[in-house]
Parts: structure tokens; C-alpha cells; sequence
């Protein structure tokens, strides 16, 4: 029973597993890659009912955050933070503008035949991204309180704020921190060569 107690105590308030489940954050992190989510960097909150009780840092642009998706909040996401309540957020075709600056991408080289990796410096954080080579989406909003405006590093693959809006804070699950293992399915091996902390 202390053991057990033990587990449900760090799992609820402090670190907490999850598997990625899609490409959407690729290169970043690969489908199968568990990953720890450090669940008291942005404030402990009470299990089940989410209530923050205890507040410490908030999330900044450039983390790469875990969140129950808004659409249907029994699935939890991961995407990275592009913007904060009160920032401003243009996307001209791929390239991002948080409150008028240019976050500047760098092209080095291709992932396939219509995939591009970019290097961004989003924030303080220096991370890959995948374009394709087609136009992107543009746009302008203004991230309302409480809100935050996420996407994808594959920004042509993934399910994000782009298409279905903001990221409500209660929504907030906690920041993923770094990768301890890939292991894809059931029958393949678990391979420890990718664990490291998370950019």
C-alpha cells in the first residue's frame, strides 16, 4: 500500500508518463516515444477536478506542453506553445510573427520529396520543424486571457490550434520534459537511444 500510495501521489501531481501517439510533433518526437510530463511546472492541481491550487511558472513560447484537447477533453494532446494570453500571432505562409517579430527559420535540408526541415528559434528554444513545400495558412488573432495558441512542429501534419482554436489553461496537464524510451508497438523492442530532454 505505500508503494501504491506513493505512485498515485507522484502520477497526480508531479510526473506523470505518455506515449505519443501520431507524427504531429515530428522530428521533435517520433510516434511510440514515451515521454515524462513534469505535471507541477506550471502549478499542482487537484486530480480529476484540475483546480490549480498552488501556482508556479506559466507556459512560455517554444514548450512543448501536454493538454486535454478542447474538442473532446478524455484525449490529451501535445503540442508545442506558440503563444500566451495577451500576444499577438500571424502566421505568413509557415512563418510565424509573435507580436510583430519574425520568428526565424532556417532551411536545412529535405525529410523526403515534399517535406522540408526548418530550424525555428520560437521563444528561447531552437528546435527542427517540418514544412511541406506547398503555400500555408495565413492569418492574425490575438490570444484572448486564460488562452494559449499551439501547433504542431510537423505544421503541415497536426491537429492544432490552427484549425480548432485555443488551449483553455485548465486544460493544462504539464510540461513534457524529456523522452526515456521509444517503443512503437507491442511487438517491436523498446529502444532507449532517443531518451534526452526535450527542445
Amino acid at each position: 500500500f505505500p508503494v501504491l500510495a506513493f505512485v498515485l501521489v507522484l502520477r497526480s501531481f508531479f510526473m506523470e508518463p505518455y506515449q505519443i501517439p501520431s507524427g504531429s510533433m515530428l522530428p521533435t518526437l517520433e510516434v511510440g516515444d514515451f515521454i515524462i510530463v513534469n505535471k507541477f511546472e506550471y502549478g499542482i492541481r487537484l486530480p480529476v477536478l484540475g483546480t490549480k491550487v498552488l501556482e508556479f511558472n506559466e507556459p512560455k513560447a517554444g514548450d512543448v506542453m501536454v493538454f486535454k484537447f478542447p474538442k473532446d477533453p478524455s484525449i490529451k494532446y501535445i503540442k508545442r506553445v506558440v503563444g500566451v494570453p495577451g500576444d499577438t500571432i500571424e502566421l505568413r505562409n509557415k512563418v510565424i510573427y509573435l507580436n510583430g517579430q519574425e520568428m526565424i527559420q532556417t532551411y536545412l535540408g529535405d525529410a523526403s520529396a515534399n517535406t522540408e526541415i526548418y530550424e525555428e528559434k520560437l521563444g528561447d528554444i531552437t528546435h527542427q520543424i517540418w514544412r511541406n513545400k506547398n503555400s500555408g495558412q495565413n492569418g492574425k488573432v490575438t490570444i484572448p486571457e486564460g488562452q494559449y495558441f499551439v501547433l504542431g512542429d510537423n505544421r503541415d501534419g497536426s491537429n492544432d490550434s490552427g484549425y480548432w482554436g485555443f488551449v483553455p489553461e485548465a486544460n493544462i496537464t504539464g510540461k513534457a520534459v524529456a523522452v526515456w524510451m521509444q517503443w512503437e508497438n507491442f511487438f517491436s523492442l523498446p529502444n532507449f537511444s532517443t531518451a534526452g530532454s526535450i527542445q
